[in-house]
């Protein structure tokens, strides 16, 4: 069974730094884009960050400059950098993935890993 594995979350101060990893597992052939999402308490689920197969990479504009998507294809695991921490952060960061197993194409999601920013 293909699935993706995020982990990471934590409870960190304003200012501060996370690292959150999404490890895609299984039958893999190949992973094309790579995203992060996250949502917030009474807030629709935003994409903040997409790496393509290339390593071409985009931001949204809350956190353009703070964070740093990344990618390593040898071990199909794609990161997220955060630094500088804002309470307004604070949510569950999703990892989403556009893949190939041996028979099918696939998009994925994590379970979520719950980042909390205390001011």
């Amino acid at each position: 069974q293909v699935q993706l594995v995020e982990s990471g979350g934590g409870l960190v101060q304003a200012g501060g730094s996370l690292r959150l990893s999404c490890v895609a597992s299984g039958s893999i052939f190949s992973i094309n884009a790579m995203r992060w999402y996250r949502q917030a308490p009474g807030n629709e689920r935003e994409l903040i960050a997409r790496i393509t197969s290339g390593e071409s990479t985009h931001y949204a504009d809350s956190v353009r400059g703070r964070f740093t998507i990344s990618r390593d294809n040898a071990k199909n695991t794609v990161y997220l950098q955060m630094n500088s921490l804002k309470p307004e952060d604070t949510a569950v960061y999703y990892c989403n993935a556009d893949l190939r197993s041996y028979t099918r194409y696939l998009e994925l999601w994590g379970q979520g890993t719950l980042v909390t920013v205390s001011s």
